[in-house]
């Protein structure tokens, strides 16, 4: 994905600092996510959001000029509880059972609250990246880099193709389950697993 400058008008107005300001923030955050989930974005405004989250409009707007701002806040949080996540599974010395636990979390995150995940990979196409959106990505593709390297892949089909082409598999396959519904994650794993082991296969000939 390109890098972008941010939109001003999708950046928070402050950050907070304080522990008031950051449960405020979270609460804020959350009610936007259930808003989209149970509502959709016809329910999906920042007066909604701020009545949910228990807090004035003009408190909200202390944090988020918009709902676009809200919605890339979400982004970047689920993005890093992704990255979270793949920086603190276990180091396996067997590349592939890397590349599988890698799958699994990328699998999990999609089905652990699919409606809103549709909703965020729609509003994410739309909306400008942001610089820790980019190095989100550049830390979760340095992971697979490793594991990568550990199954004796030539370094010039590392560097040009595969980690890219593994991403954007298994981002494919996992937002595709997403759009239409999935709710089964063993059987998503199985499907990515399998798609990813056979292009691995393909390119280590």
């Amino acid at each position: 994905m390109s890098h972008h400058p941010p939109n001003p008008s999708t950046t928070p107005r402050k950050q907070p600092r304080q522990r008031r300001s950051t449960v405020t923030v979270a609460a804020i955050l959350e009610a936007a996510a259930r808003i989209l989930e149970t509502t959709g974005y016809d329910g999906y405004t920042t007066n909604a959001v701020a009545a949910r989250a228990g807090v004035s409009v003009g408190s909200l707007y202390q944090y988020f000029p918009n709902r676009d701002a809200i919605t890339r806040a979400l982004i970047e949080q689920e993005s890093s509880a992704l990255l979270s996540d793949i920086l603190g599974m276990p180091v396996h010395a067997d590349g592939q059972q890397g590349v599988r636990a890698l799958l699994a979390i990328a699998v999990h995150h999609q089905l652990r609250r699919p409606r809103l995940a549709r909703f965020l990979d729609a509003e994410e196409a739309r909306l400008p990246a942001s610089a820790e959106l980019q190095h989100n990505g550049e830390r979760a593709a340095a992971v697979l880099r490793g594991c990568l390297e550990k199954m004796g892949l030539p370094q010039e089909t590392l560097a040009h193709t595969a980690v890219r082409d593994v991403m954007a598999i298994t981002r494919g396959m996992v937002d595709s389950a997403g759009s239409h519904g999935e709710t089964d994650e063993q059987a998503l794993l199985l499907r990515v697993t399998a798609a990813v082991g056979g292009y691995l296969v393909a390119i280590a000939k």
